[in-house]
């Protein structure tokens, strides 16, 4: 098969779920409400965070890192698929598509990473409350923030190289972004060698830190369940559980897109899945830690309160 001039001149053209949809602009008004959302609420999430002296603890700075992030990730994607939408062009670059995987692939890999420091700090909060501010004094959480950036855009950009090294006998993406399983679909040369890799890579940076987050929330929960107070047991299990649903809204979609074979989604899956971890989770995250926490809460009324004085 001739091989399609994937230059950097060349470009391709993303069918996401908006081009295969019955009703498309039903799902493009859904899509823009949970984008404002997302924006909103993470924005509101952070102002408070970084604010609100009550917030700079080692909890809150983690939560500020996971809003900064959902608040990007969710825009490296959702505007173009509007604006692509809007205006009938599904076209990306051959560069822009390089460089919205390489995001993405950052931003989710961080996230991921980020997502088991988030569980130490509350194995670390709840059973061994007395060296907390020890174990995680600023310059421990600055430490974890940075090797979540780091070692995300270290993967992100060895796997963008790779991917796009590739010859493409197709332009058609079936897909609402650039991410490595609908393009290796695309490529001319065998990809079999490198799909490995990218499941090697897959169960390491998902598998092994999920194994992680159960292992701390199991010693949690040992804990939780041997305290004396009814009080301090319902406060640790409400904040626990808000951690445990996200970590569940994405893992979930991202093992299903990296860990399972192929052969068990069809591209149609892939889409709604890459609508969930990039749009829907983004919108819910802050929604489910702030509305169960009197604390960001009442951070958020006084800054709120001192803005509008």
């Amino acid at each position: 098969m001739e091989h399609w001039n994937s230059t950097l001149g060349s470009g391709f053209i993303l069918m996401g779920i908006l081009n295969d949809s019955a009703s498309p602009e039903m799902i493009c008004a859904t899509i823009t409400v949970l984008y404002m959302l997302a924006v909103t609420s993470n924005g509101l999430l952070l102002l408070a965070i970084t604010m609100d002296a009550q917030l700079h603890v080692p909890m809150y700075l983690l939560l500020g890192q996971l809003s900064l992030m959902d608040l990007l990730f969710t825009s490296v994607v959702t505007p173009k698929a509007f604006m692509d939408f809007l205006l009938s062009e599904n076209t990306i670059s051959f560069g822009g598509c390089a460089l919205q995987m390489f995001l993405a692939l950052t931003l989710g890999g961080a996230e991921d990473l980020l997502l088991v420091f988030m569980a130490y700090d509350r194995y670390v909060a709840i059973c061994h409350p007395l060296n907390y501010m020890v174990l995680m004094r600023p310059r421990v959480c600055w430490l974890m923030v940075a090797t979540s950036w780091v070692l995300s855009s270290l993967s992100a950009l060895g796997h963008t190289l790779y991917t796009m090294h590739f010859p493409f006998c197709m332009s058609q993406i079936s897909h609402l972004l650039c991410e490595i399983p609908p393009l290796l679909k695309l490529a001319c040369a065998d990809t079999s060698r490198y799909e490995l890799m990218v499941y090697v890579t897959g169960v390491t940076f998902l598998l092994l830190p999920l194994s992680a987050i159960v292992s701390s929330y199991t010693l949690i929960l040992l804990t939780v369940l041997h305290m004396p107070s009814n009080e301090g047991r319902q406060k640790a299990l409400v904040t626990c559980s808000s951690h445990l649903t996200v970590v569940g809204m994405f893992y979930g979609a991202a093992t299903f897109m990296y860990v399972l074979p192929s052969s068990l989604h069809s591209p149609k899956q892939d889409n709604i899945i890459s609508v969930f971890y990039t749009i829907v989770t983004p919108a819910l995250n802050p929604l489910i830690y702030s509305l169960r926490n009197k604390e960001v809460m009442g951070a958020l009324r006084r800054v709120l309160g001192k803005c509008i004085l």
